[in-house]
């Protein structure tokens, strides 16, 4: 069976990609360039091996951009067949790689010179955080806030397992914040990863602007490219969503978030996804470069920016990363700036699902491959 389904995985992706023909490069209605060279049958096992073992019904969808363009890839797990479909146009939960559009924000904002960097959060808001800590924008982008990965008002044992966010609303993080938060460590000092603290900038950009974050992505992101079907309000949705699955199979109910959206609330296609990747490329787009930007060093091996994580390579390039998981998603997302290569998996995999570290290794083993092309 296992032979049966390798071969004829490989036999099908090595004959179709997308929807284009005759080995051409074309332009889709959106500007997008795709081209349709074909993948390697090292790209093809490569998704094999780290699919085979998902449940029934999982999707991918997956963007490969080479050299600026891009293959859209989608496949399908039906009765232990895995089969080429079309799916770049529809969405799925991307998980915290929402924290890269709530950085790119904080960027815009620093470009209008509407607050700096290394502003104090606190010097925005209304209320008085219960804590002498000085916390930075920057340390809220680059998670060195000292901020724990949740606030402490929100457990999760006693919320709704399948919508945990939903009701954690603004009168909660206000009440946590004066009256809860307590710091891990000085802020400044180590690279801690936290929800909590995305979920305030997120939060607090809104509160400056005084327009609800969905706005804000809309206005400053969403609409200036062309990324038609994204959003974080999922009722806002005009395109298919595919549906979540748990480690089981079975259907996952979707996350909604409030006050913390800013964390993981966004809705996306590889399609969109692919046209922000690219503007990653543009050294123009100024309030993307500042985002990909070195801020604190973590390690020998990475070092964060403004939401993204910036990696080594053993080739002695880089590459910048996010990935997201939510209760039935996990994604991934990855680009050389230098040669302008990039791959973006999103799946209808749970972030429980044990084996969900495949869609990160799967990603990281694709761009691989688009240095030997």
């Amino acid at each position: 069976m296992t032979k049966r389904i390798r071969k004829y995985l490989t036999v099908l992706i090595g004959l179709v990609l997308s929807s284009c023909s005759n080995g051409q490069t074309t332009v889709a209605e959106n500007g997008i360039k795709i081209s349709n060279e074909g993948i390697t049958k090292k790209q093809s096992e490569l998704l094999f091996d780290n699919t085979k073992s998902f449940p029934n019904n999982t999707q991918l969808s997956i963007a490969l951009i080479k050299n600026g363009k891009i293959d859209f890839i989608g496949i399908e797990r039906k009765n232990d067949t895995i089969k080429l479909i079309e799916n770049y146009k529809n969405a799925f939960e991307i998980g915290s790689i929402t924290k890269v559009f709530t950085a790119t924000l904080l960027s815009n904002f620093v470009n209008d010179q509407e607050l700096k960097l290394d502003d104090n959060i606190q010097d925005y808001l209304d209320f008085k955080i219960k804590s002498e800590n000085r916390i930075t924008f920057k340390a809220l982008a680059n998670h060195t806030s000292g901020l724990p990965r949740l606030p402490s008002n929100l457990n999760l044992l006693l919320v709704d397992q399948n919508n945990p966010y939903k009701d954690y609303d603004k009168e909660k993080l206000i009440s946590y914040l004066t009256k809860e938060v307590e710091l891990n460590q000085e802020p400044g000092i180590k690279y801690d990863y936290s929800n909590l603290g995305a979920g305030i900038l997120g939060f607090e950009l809104a509160t400056i602007s005084k327009s609800p974050y969905e706005s804000l992505l809309q206005e400053k992101i969403f609409t200036k490219y062309k990324m038609v079907n994204s959003t974080s309000t999922r009722e806002n949705l005009e395109t298919k969503l595919i549906k979540g699955l748990k480690p089981n199979g079975k259907m996952a109910s979707n996350w909604d978030f409030d006050a913390l959206a800013g964390g993981g609330a966004i809705f996306s296609t590889v399609e969109d996804l692919s046209k922000f990747g690219l503007a990653q490329f543009d050294s123009t787009n100024s309030e993307l470069t500042l985002t990909q930007k070195s801020t604190f060093k973590v390690n020998d091996n990475m070092s964060i920016g403004l939401g993204w994580h910036i990696l080594k390579r053993k080739n002695g390039g880089e590459l910048i990363w996010h990935n997201g998981g939510t209760g039935g998603y996990t994604s991934s997302m990855t680009l050389d700036l230098e040669n302008k290569n990039g791959i973006i998996i999103l799946s209808n995999v749970s972030a429980f699902n044990k084996k969900m570290g495949n869609i990160d290794q799967l990603c990281f083993r694709l761009i691989k491959t688009l240095d030997e092309k």
